[in-house]
């Protein structure tokens, strides 16, 4: 499977919001609005899971659309954090890698 990497490096094409978006899987909105709200201690409905990835044109889901992190990538010109000489110790894009270390190495390997 080709990785289409967001600003901070997670790859979009494991997300089960782009995959429900694109496949137009209701089924898998719900198990996924239901999976987040546990997670991230929301309420996020079926109908909020909508998106087609971070760079990718099209409809985004809430959280992605309003991203500190892609924000600031874009202010700076860039397609990804990968092109910030700040990469490895900027905090902003540290709240993601500290949970998931895999999205700087996808940074790391776009270079």
């Amino acid at each position: 499977m080709e990785k289409v990497i967001a600003c901070c490096g997670l790859d979009c094409a494991t997300c089960d919001a782009r995959i429900a978006t694109l496949a137009d899987d209701n089924e898998l909105r719900a198990r996924t609005a239901e999976k987040w709200s546990v997670q991230f201690n929301a309420g996020i409905t079926t109908e909020m899971i909508n998106c087609t990835g971070c760079r990718e044109a099209g409809v985004k889901f809430g959280h992605c659309s309003q991203c500190e992190i892609r924000k600031c990538a874009g202010s700076k010109g860039y397609q990804t954090c990968g092109e910030c000489e700040k990469l490895e110790n900027c905090p902003t894009v540290q709240m993601v890698h500290q949970y998931v270390p895999d999205a700087l190495g996808n940074l790391q390997s776009l270079n």
